[in-house]
């Protein structure tokens, strides 16, 4: 009833061009044209012959259209197209220029949606008013996961690695040259392929002669984006089949390229690049079942800038399979998520706190529908002298840690929270004093919040509950008084300004004992009042 717009999240290797070429064969089932919208021109030839392959014997007509066509073949294809004849385009964004018209389009594939200026997603834009679009990113911008995370798109995460898959060992160091020839040398020794990326086309030869001099058995090739697509196509396929074992290249390579025997990667000047592309230049290695290796090269003793350390720090952080999605949230972190309807991608952000902006924009998108939620209940944050806190060794990861934090902050129902705790116990085993205090401390606050309780403090070594006027008022005092004595020996009850107050003695126990007052008073109501 309404066009998909859905953001495919998945790390390097996880099989997002998989569900690309199932939705494109769905699509092209049912008589409706796909475009496959690439950002490079190594990736719409990759992608090319992948889509070729898998639809082999099906009476599917596919098409490449890049800066590499010649024109004659492209004047050929732009007319099949218009004319039907041509069933799934696969191209850069040339297949964004006007001249582009589709018969019946039915499906837009966005590969590396970050890799796309303002421009290009206007026209996106244009395109897509009526027809599915899937977008596939390891690490989307800012603004793309901002709107995904509050509901304006749809996301759809992709979480398990490929089997045998293991962690891309990484490695910020200054650079060095015994320790590159050291890097290139183990994994030509294990008969492996090399990337040495140097985002530099003036001095890329230099660069190549001073390691084919350095290490004289190594069989180097060079790629970048101002050679032909001869050259480059020539260049690639040597490397895919081992003819040469180090390619030195340019960011060219850094969307999507998938050789399995590469599994060292060198990145030079890794301080000039952003977290998103560092990540996805990693992801060119470790998609077999070897260990592969990536270096972050940075210039010795010089000092890097706060920005270029943050991300060079959460690159090394998140080194797990999967972390693409973190890395992402990191930058709508580090960046900001730009204007929602706006040319600017990034930025603004940082003046409020991302959570506190989703939820400003939340609240305003759903007044606009007319929905109308019932405002939560004001939670009362209690001063314990207890020691609450998730332990390193209890949840190593940082993430894990701060996400934990967040959903015991975000409980108003101590059902939910007794929920929560089953899963964090399933999920990381037995809880710590620190954790249980965490969560005990949550329930009393819960408690504490009702309007049954005025205040809880404690003072000179006791907890003191204060029940509200009108709460005081419907309790059977001796009731009340053999409830507590039941419970503990240790709580004193006191009457002061037509309210009941409960003490006991700050110990081990004394937050599940103030709760358990708080619970069991209401048995103490009157008949009457029940």
């Amino acid at each position: 009833d309404k066009p998909m717009d859905r953001l495919v999240c998945g790390d390097v290797g996880f099989g997002k061009t998989e569900i690309a070429v199932r939705a494109a064969f769905k699509a092209a089932a049912e008589n409706k044209q796909v475009a496959v919208l690439c950002p490079t021109t190594i990736l719409a030839e990759q992608h090319f012959r992948t889509f070729s392959h898998r639809f082999e014997g099906f009476p599917f007509t596919i098409r490449v259209l890049d800066r590499f066509v010649v024109p004659s073949k492209v004047k050929e294809t732009l007319k099949e197209l218009q004319d039907g004849t041509i069933d799934i385009l696969i191209g850069t964004h040339r297949i964004l220029s006007k001249d582009v018209v589709f018969k019946d389009l039915g499906l837009l594939v966005v590969d590396e949606e970050q890799r796309f200026g303002v421009e290009h997603k206007e026209r996106i834009k244009e395109l897509k008013n009526n027809i599915d679009v899937l977008t596939l990113s390891a690490t989307p911008i800012p603004r793309t996961l901002q709107m995904s995370l509050i509901g304006i798109r749809q996301l759809s995460q992709l979480e398990t690695p490929p089997g045998n898959r293991y962690n891309v060992q990484t490695y910020v160091v200054e650079k060095n040259k015994g320790l590159v020839i050291d890097a290139i040398e183990k994994e030509l020794a294990r008969n492996g392929q090399v990337f040495y990326l140097y985002n530099s086309i003036a001095e890329i030869y230099g660069v190549a002669r001073s390691l084919q001099m350095s290490i004289p058995d190594a069989r180097i090739g060079i790629i970048h984006g101002k050679m032909d697509r001869e050259s480059i196509e020539d260049v690639m396929m040597q490397f895919i089949h081992h003819e040469l074992n180090v390619l030195v290249c340019t960011t060219i390579i850094e969307n999507g390229i998938d050789i399995p025997n590469a599994n060292t990667i060198l990145i030079d000047n890794a301080h000039n690049f952003g977290l998103a592309q560092i990540y996805q230049i990693k992801g060119r290695v470790g998609r077999s079942d070897r260990v592969a290796y990536a270096y972050l090269l940075v210039p010795p003793r010089r000092q890097l800038s706060e920005v270029a350390g943050k991300r060079l720090q959460a690159v090394k952080e998140f080194a797990k399979l999967g972390s693409g999605y973190r890395i992402a949230m990191r930058d709508l972190t580090i960046r900001g998520a730009g204007d929602l309807l706006g040319p600017e991608q990034s930025g603004f952000i940082d003046t409020v706190g991302i959570d506190m902006y989703i939820e400003m924009l939340n609240s305003a998108i759903e007044r606009k529908k007319g929905i109308v939620r019932e405002p939560e209940q004001q939670i009362v944050h209690t001063n314990v002298s207890r020691s609450s806190y998730i332990p390193k060794k209890f949840a190593p990861d940082d993430y894990d840690k701060l996400g934990m934090y967040q959903n015991i902050d975000s409980i108003y129902h101590l059902d939910d929270l007794d929920d929560l705790k089953d899963q964090v116990v399933d999920q990381y085993g037995r809880l710590p004093e620190e954790v249980k205090s965490l969560f005990e401390k949550r329930k009393l606050d819960i408690l504490v919040s009702s309007p049954d309780v005025a205040a809880y403090r404690e003072i000179r070594g006791n907890a003191e509950i204060t029940f509200s006027v009108p709460f005081s008022q419907k309790i059977d005092g001796v009731k009340l008084f053999e409830i507590f004595s039941d419970l503990s020996k240790d709580i004193s009850l006191s009457y002061k300004n037509q309210s009941i107050i409960a003490t006991v003695p700050i110990g081990k126990d004394s937050l599940e004992m103030c709760s358990l007052m708080i619970t069991k008073a209401k048995e103490a109501l009157r008949n009457a009042d029940r």
